[in-house]
């Protein structure tokens, strides 16, 4: 399993950051994290989009590949990243007029050089507009089989289909929500949550607090889904 690091061109606290990618490496390093192994903190691959090699650049992270139009980057970065283009660091270049979004291109430039699990930064805490569409990207690598999620000082972000089980040492933070994003979802069952549900059926807009900020009361919990897809939001306050 390969995993990829995409750093977004959107707001990242670089503290967190920074102390979220050492842990992630510390993890790799015990043998939980995958095969991956040598800089960029453990990550088979680094993906940087157009304002994200800035945060990249307080990282001290090593592009594998640049993505975007450049339009929210500093000049003097960019060129910086220029100069080492000998590095191997392959660049893709769009136009500010394009159908997909910098996000989206990385998504697809990230398959391309076989990953199979994502994990991105930057992609929340900012444009609202941004958010929502990175959010729905998560439908992009979900349908490739590629699993990925969002992650920020405060959430894990994904999506689930079928279902999930969850351990209560390993959950992002104390609450785990469930947000529908298709139109139905069908036959939802919880267990091991504080408040449980048995073949729930729950839809865009109605009954909007009853999946969200559960907890988890068991060693583990688990989720199983009839039919449509959610976006699971695991939070710390």
């Amino acid at each position: 399993m390969k995993t990829g690091l995409i750093v977004t061109g959107g707001k990242l606290d670089t503290a967190f950051a920074g102390a979220f990618l050492r842990e992630y490496a510390q993890r790799q390093a015990m043998g939980h994290c995958g095969p991956e192994k040598g800089g960029n903190y453990g990550f088979g691959c680094v993906i940087l989009v157009d304002g994200g090699l800035e945060s990249a650049e307080a990282l001290g992270l090593v592009p594998t590949a640049v993505v975007g139009d450049f339009d929210t980057v500093r000049p003097e970065i960019l060129e910086r990243y220029r100069r080492r283009a000998g590095e191997e660091i392959l660049w893709d270049v769009h136009k500010p007029e394009k159908d997909e979004t910098d996000t989206e291109l990385a998504i697809s430039t990230a398959m391309r050089l076989g990953c199979t699990r994502l994990v991105i930064l930057g992609a929340t805490g900012g444009r609202l507009d941004h958010e929502l569409s990175n959010i729905h990207l998560l439908k992009l690598c979900l349908d490739a089989g590629v699993d990925a999620a969002l992650y920020d000082r405060q959430n894990r972000i994904s999506l689930l289909e079928r279902g999930r089980i969850f351990h209560r040492d390993a959950v992002y933070g104390k609450y785990v929500s469930f947000i529908p994003l298709t139109e139905r979802v069908r036959g939802i069952w919880l267990t091991g949550f504080r408040y449980p549900l048995s073949g729930k059926n729950i839809a865009i807009g109605r009954e909007a607090g009853l999946c969200v900020s559960n907890e988890i009361v068991d060693e583990t919990a688990e989720i199983r889904v009839g039919e449509g897809i959610l976006i699971c939001v695991e939070s710390r306050d």
